[in-house]
């Protein structure tokens, strides 16, 4: 009976190290490789190459490479790059949701969990066998250490994924304290997929947790869940790279923002507040917050703590606001209606029909239309 090198489930391994090598030359080769988020997208891919290969090869028996790189070298690239792919999926995430992001010298922290394990490694004389929980006749068996550097190699994408959930939450929510318009689909998809990747990471986990207290045959039927999911989202991650993420607005770093504690003064709320009713600076489409105050002379921060602070909202809400109370005072005119609900709209400062409706709708209760016909029935 012939015996097969690969079941279907180390294919799917191979796929991935295959595509991920291929997606990360063919990242390297586009014109806007000189962009940072794609060049760390291309190390993330290879970090998860490198993850899938080693697995393979760690849990094959019929695989082999050489003696040396099998016993000694697999364990140490398969934990470094467990360790490090969160970090690079975090720091991609960074790069394309903040504003001049650039790798420094303070980014390398964030490999001390990989280099606190390879020192682990070298000093327990931690191979192939030892991750695999095999030890011969008489050798030293620190299980210990090698069940809490696997428990690491979970744990550490987990955080950073979570991390990473957690930083596009941030970025949805400065976008509304800087545009006061801006597409919802490329945030959204980003969150999606980093919602992904910690949910993948979050079922590895526990599945690591649960084969302590199950048969190795059922931890491995639900590990191999993880292959797939991974297959899966790096596919989806370069495709959102290539359409979406340079399409992304960027947010503001951190020192350019107010202090919590920080109150505005009264002459800047009196020139924000000026600014909104007498000049109707809101009618200017796609107006950003930089915009704003250089039209008021006024340092961003400082405009940012008006709104954020006096007015308690962010300047999406703020705008738009203001944007759907000149609306209703177009739509309720009847001199105007003539006039276009998109007419309407784009005077009052939209440049987006379904932003316009949206918002409307919440604010009014009603949509456009049904409030021009109720306002035009009470002027009868």
């Amino acid at each position: 009976m012939k015996d097969y090198i690969f079941n279907i489930h180390d294919v799917v391994l191979l796929m991935t190290v295959a595509e991920s090598i291929l997606l990360a030359l063919l990242q390297a080769a586009l014109p806007a490789q000189n962009r940072l988020y794609g060049r760390l997208l291309s190390v993330f891919l290879i970090v998860i190459a490198v993850a899938a290969v080693t697995t393979l090869v760690l849990w094959n028996d019929q695989l082999h490479t050489t003696p040396t790189i099998d016993h000694y070298w697999i364990p140490y690239f398969l934990i470094v790059s467990l360790m490090v792919k969160g970090p690079t999926l975090y720091l991609y995430v960074a790069s394309i949701t903040r504003a001049h992001f650039t790798l420094k010298p303070l980014h390398l922290l964030h490999l001390i969990p990989a280099l606190v394990a390879v020192i682990i490694m070298a000093t327990f004389g931690i191979d192939s066998n030892s991750l695999r929980y095999i030890w011969a006749m008489g050798e030293p068996q620190p299980e210990q250490v090698v069940t809490s550097l696997w428990d690491a190699a979970k744990l550490v994408p987990l955080v950073y994924s979570f991390a990473a959930v957690a930083l596009v939450q941030r970025y949805r929510s400065e976008l509304k304290d800087e545009y006061s318009h801006f597409s919802s689909t490329e945030p959204r998809w980003l969150n999606i997929l980093t919602l992904g990747f910690f949910a993948s990471w979050a079922w590895s986990t526990t599945v690591h947790v649960l084969a302590k207290y199950s048969s190795p045959e059922t931890a491995d039927y639900l590990g191999i869940a993880d292959n797939y999911f991974t297959f899966i989202l790096i596919n989806a991650l370069f495709t959102y790279s290539l359409v979406y993420a340079h399409q992304l607005l960027t947010t503001r770093s951190d020192d350019t923002r107010a202090p919590a504690e920080e109150k505005p003064s009264d002459s800047a709320i009196d020139r924000v507040r000026d600014a909104m009713e007498n000049d109707k600076i809101y009618l200017q489409q796609n107006l950003n917050i930089e915009q704003f105050g250089a039209r008021l002379k006024l340092p961003v921060k400082e405009v940012s703590s008006v709104i954020n602070k006096h007015f308690g909202t962010n300047f999406f809400e703020f705008i738009n606001s203001y944007r759907v109370e000149e609306a209703k005072r177009l739509l309720a005119d009847p001199t105007l209606t003539e006039k276009t609900i998109l007419d309407i709209l784009l005077e009052s400062g939209f440049n987006s029909k379904s932003a316009f409706h949206r918002f409307f709708k919440r604010l009014v209760g009603e949509s456009p239309s049904e409030y021009r016909k109720r306002m035009n029935h009470k002027a009868e």
